[in-house]
């Protein structure tokens, strides 16, 4: 069974203040766009949507099925978000996304990562996965959902609800748990 490296380099805005860290991008028949959250049927840029500007559609192209990949970009850069995922190759265990049959093969180098953003205050992920990596990683405690724990001095370290529709739990809810990194 062979492995995949990841197909995005890391989005690190001069500036950001926010590390967000998924586990790994879905296959790309499945993308509806080359970059962060790229499954059209996932939530992550409709709860951006819906926390900045009110409307989960802000960054839709419901006509096309896909997201906005400029827009997107734009807004993270002046929003001072960052992107990548805790692995950086893996090995699917099925055909799917789902991170139950995903084997990190090569953890990313989370603290290589944040030499590059020195203003980052805060990692974010974005899943269950992903936060067991970040916690191993920074030898630290597991965060309940929708809180923090603080790592590497004044670095927090959240956990989020994934934004994946696998996931049970509504829209609005799963914004509610976003909205808190932007108090």
């Amino acid at each position: 069974m062979g492995t995949e490296r990841h197909p995005f380099e890391p989005f690190l805005p001069p500036g950001a203040r926010m590390l967000f860290l998924g586990s790994f991008p879905p296959q790309p028949h499945r993308w509806c766009m080359p970059f962060y959250y790229p499954n059209w049927i996932n939530d992550f840029w409709r709860i951006m949507g819906l926390i900045h500007f009110g409307d989960k559609d802000h960054f839709c192209i419901p006509a096309e099925k896909r997201f906005d990949e400029v827009l997107i970009r734009q807004f993270c850069a002046e929003e001072g978000l960052a992107f990548y995922d805790t692995a950086c190759e893996v090995r699917r265990l099925r055909d799917n996304a789902s991170d139950a049959f995903l084997e990190v093969v090569t953890p990313s180098d989370i603290p290589a990562l944040l030499r590059h953003i020195p203003f980052c205050q805060a990692i974010v992920t974005t899943g269950e996965k992903a936060t067991g990596i970040v916690a191993e990683r920074f030898g630290c405690p597991v965060p309940a959902v929708g809180s923090f724990v603080e790592i590497a001095g004044p670095l927090h370290f959240w956990r989020m609800p994934s934004s994946s529709r696998a996931y049970p739990l509504p829209l609005a809810r799963k914004a509610e748990f976003y909205r808190r990194l932007f108090l």
